[in-house]
């Protein structure tokens, strides 16, 4: 029974382990949409009932389902075009249920635009989501990262 026991919690352990390396690539893969205004790839990653909260700027709102979601993607990759994107301090945290991933996150065009970024994810797809500007915030130093390596504790793209 013990050796049961301790199988099922390895078992556990390695689900979460390739579960929080998942997540990490998922929110790497929906920034750089942002960024580079592919609205086919960022929709992809949403769940039929995500929730997207965006504190701030004109887009100030609470948006939820994917249609509003979409149109608020149209409105922002129209009005900001191609933008540079630097990933800082991404961090995972996941369990069997699901996985939160946090980073500091720079969007640079026309503006700089400083996101404070949260992603919630259930079942491999966002669930929940918190844009929050915050021109405050601090972005570490960034180095060059291809779009397929695993996302580093600061990128830019």
């Amino acid at each position: 029974m013990k050796r049961f026991a301790l199988t099922a919690v390895l078992a556990l352990g390695m689900i979460a382990t390739a579960q929080a390396g998942q997540a990490s690539h998922d929110a790497t893969t929906h920034f750089q949409a942002i960024a580079s205004g592919d609205l086919q790839v960022l929709m992809r990653g949403y769940n039929d009932d995500a929730q997207l909260q965006w504190l701030g700027g004109p887009l100030n709102g609470h948006y939820a389902g994917a249609a509003p979601i979409r149109g608020l993607w149209e409105k922002f990759t129209k009005s900001q075009g191609a933008l540079k994107l630097t990933v800082d301090k991404l961090e995972e945290s996941a369990n069997p249920n699901g996985a939160t991933v946090t980073a500091n996150v720079l969007f640079e065009g026309k503006t700089p635009i400083k996101v404070r970024y949260v992603l919630v994810y259930r079942d491999n797809s966002i669930v929940s989501e918190t844009w929050q500007i915050d021109p405050k915030l601090t972005i570490g130093g960034a180095t060059p990262q291809a779009a397929t390596a695993a996302p580093a504790k600061s990128s830019t793209y």
